[in-house]
């Protein structure tokens, strides 16, 4: 990470931003100019990098989660 612990959340939606500027100077530039075009072929290469990134497992994003049983809460009764 180059990022400081406490802005990791950022890292990935940095990286996303690049990612999707880069795809979009690609769609544009397959489009020829036509606004319609480019934002087809933005969409399609987004979607096929997209898909391909899934299916992979790149830029996945796990997290833990424990609970504990608080003392002060009721008690649950069964039906």
């Amino acid at each position: 990470m180059f990022l400081p612990e406490q802005y990791a959340w950022f890292e990935p939606v940095l990286i996303a931003t690049i990612v999707v500027f880069i795809i979009d100077l690609v769609g544009n530039w397959i489009g020829f100019g036509n606004r319609f075009l480019g934002a087809l072929m933005s969409a399609i290469v987004f979607a096929l990098v997209f898909g391909t990134l899934v299916y992979f497992g790149y830029g996945s994003v796990s997290m833990s989660v424990t609970t504990t049983p608080s003392p002060t809460a009721p008690a649950q009764t069964q039906k």
